[in-house]
């Protein structure tokens, strides 16, 4: 059941401590137990300029038991932070992009990776829609991500193909769920839990776009120490305090070829003797990579003269 903490759970004498799994307008969900709390946040949160997050180990105090009403009193340290999904102690991320209707975005893929690889967050890309890859792309898009370290797989939701194997990589963990409107992110989610259907919607042919279908970031229980943090659909993402240099970093294919290059510090964009630019040339590095990599530098180098 979404909100449900399944497994073991943390005991502290004299004090009920708990998990977010659902923030809505200002009140927050927490479990405790076989419970939830319908809690709100005390105002010493704001003031010190701190919100609680979906994932957040919080105390509280029980202000109804028989109605379930607390007040969040303390947050208890994160392990990990995400900034976009918002959320909190996620040990690994999953990212879902349809292999058609809409397209993939490698772009907005590149800087989802980015994003967790500043944040120190392992991802997996998941390519749903097997059932209607019809230029039998799923190979080819796996392929290139592959070459660069990330765990890839291809599933059809419809068909539920792919599913067991997905439920594999996501046991034990907190995921972050995160993906663009209309690749099929809620039906995933419906075939990896069954107590909940979640709304899905319909793709606009015209635009070959979802509709936003989840409204708020949300912690379901999967299956014992197993859960997934269900994310809004995004569309865009910003790289925060990154500076341009370090981009490369978040590139690991190119560290074998990075020795070859003639200058030390070589950005791979317009320097001469370039070993990047050279594997790019020979087919050792991603083209389509590469030039996600090429729009980044240049789109960070434009927000760093502002």
């Amino acid at each position: 059941v979404a909100g449900r903490c399944l497994g073991r759970q943390p005991m502290w004498k004299g004090v009920m401590r708990g998990r977010i799994v659902k923030g809505i307008a200002g009140f927050y969900y927490v479990c405790c137990g076989d419970r939830i709390y319908e809690c709100k946040a005390k105002g010493v949160f704001r003031k010190d300029n701190r919100k609680p997050l979906v994932g957040d180990w919080v105390e509280m105090d029980v202000l109804d038991q028989a109605e379930g009403l607390g007040n969040i009193s303390a947050l208890l340290p994160r392990a990990s932070q995400l900034i976009r999904p918002a959320v909190a102690n996620v040990d690994q991320a999953l990212v879902i992009f349809a292999i058609a209707k809409p397209q993939p975005n490698f772009n907005l893929l590149d800087r989802f990776l980015v994003m967790m690889g500043q944040q120190g967050i392992p991802s997996i890309v998941c390519f749903n829609k097997l059932d209607i890859d019809e230029g039998a792309r799923a190979g080819e898009y796996r392929g290139i991500y592959e070459a660069c370290g990330y765990r890839t797989l291809a599933v059809s939701a419809r068909e539920g193909f792919g599913i067991e194997e997905l439920k594999g990589l996501l046991a034990g963990h907190a995921t972050a769920v995160a993906g663009p409107s209309g690749v099929g992110k809620s039906s995933i989610i419906n075939c990896l839990q069954s107590d909940i259907v979640m709304e899905t919607g319909e793709i606009s042919l015209k635009i070959e776009r979802g509709k936003h279908t989840t409204r708020h970031s949300e912690l379901i229980a999967i299956g014992e120490d197993s859960y997934i943090l269900d994310t809004p659909g995004f569309s865009s993402l910003g790289l925060f305090d990154l500076e341009k240099e370090r981009l490369a970093d978040f590139y690991p294919e190119f560290a074998a070829f990075e020795k070859d290059c003639r200058f030390g510090g070589c950005a791979h964009m317009g320097e001469r003797d370039c070993g990047v630019k050279t594997a790019v040339e020979d087919g050792a590095v991603s083209r389509l990579r590469y030039e996600n990599y090429r729009q980044l530098y240049e789109e960070l180098g434009r927000m760093r003269k502002f």
